[in-house]
């Protein structure tokens, strides 16, 4: 059997995948991080605002409000809880893809289907070797990661056997944001991780988008506005490739960034494009 046919049947379920990833969810109250202003906030909710668009040096005055935030969501994602946090493309939830509790919390927070997989976040291109069997050149991930793209592979032994029972693949994401990347290195595992929205509802490009999911949540972090909010493009997510299969690959998803990743796999290092599978 080929190894295109191989994986065929298992790309329907990870083409599902947004691609944006514990106590039970609703066992914490909800905390925003924002400085306290008059919009309106759920009650109960903590307003503290990531301080910074972007990374914030370590001689600034805000690197202190930046290390709170990092040392809260740390604390919440290692206590099994669920995390709203901001990303290069879209407002996600995360949780520690270790632990099985906070897995089924967030299927059951977003009214998912269990037959739908979580992506993967990690804070280091490195890290990919350890989580994935990578059957590409060390160049092709540098060039896409960190980024706007979730990279679809064989998993490896190392990943919790809950994550994802149905497939032997996963799909990596390394956002392109610095919070993003301080907090997966800080927690020193893989968080998994799907957009900030019901089911079936359209993503998320700022806090309020999701404030209904608020009171399930443990905590929030507010990075303020992702995107000009405009344009439709800035709410397709990540761009989705299958790269289980050596020498191609698929557009899963197309997402926001399928034209510039498309030209470095096929330009740069030659993979041929197969079983392309848009959502």
């Amino acid at each position: 059997m080929s190894p295109a046919r191989r994986y065929r049947g298992m790309r329907a379920a990870v083409a599902a995948s947004v691609g944006l990833s514990e106590g039970p969810a609703g066992s914490r109250s909800g905390r925003l991080f924002r400085p306290p202003s008059p919009a309106p906030a759920a009650p109960g909710a903590r307003l503290l605002r990531l301080p910074g668009s972007g990374a914030v040096p370590a001689a600034s005055p805000e690197r202190g409000g930046w290390t709170e935030a990092l040392r809260a969501a740390v604390a919440e994602l290692r206590a099994g809880a669920v995390v709203a946090v901001p990303t290069d493309t879209l407002y996600g939830l995360a949780c520690a893809a270790s632990c099985s509790a906070a897995l089924r919390a967030v299927y059951r927070l977003k009214g998912r289907s269990e037959a739908k997989p979580l992506a993967v976040c990690l804070g280091r291109v490195a890290d990919v070797y350890r989580y994935c069997r990578v059957r590409v050149p060390e160049g092709l991930l540098k060039d896409l990661l960190p980024g706007p793209v979730t990279l679809v592979m064989e998993r490896s032994e190392e990943l919790n056997k809950d994550l994802n029972p149905f497939t032997p693949l996963v799909g990596i994401r390394i956002p392109d944001h610095a919070f993003m990347q301080d907090l997966a290195q800080m927690f020193e595992g893989p968080l998994a991780l799907t957009s900030a929205n019901l089911s079936s509802q359209a993503s998320s490009l700022n806090v309020e988008e999701f404030q209904d999911l608020w009171p399930q949540l443990s905590l929030v972090i507010d990075g303020g506005q992702i995107g000009d909010g405009q344009s439709p493009e800035c709410r397709l997510g990540s761009t989705v490739v299958d790269l289980s299969v050596p020498g191609k690959f698929g557009i899963i998803r197309p997402g926001c960034a399928l034209e510039s990743t498309t030209a470095i796999l096929q330009q740069k290092y030659g993979l041929l494009p197969s079983h392309v599978s848009y959502l």
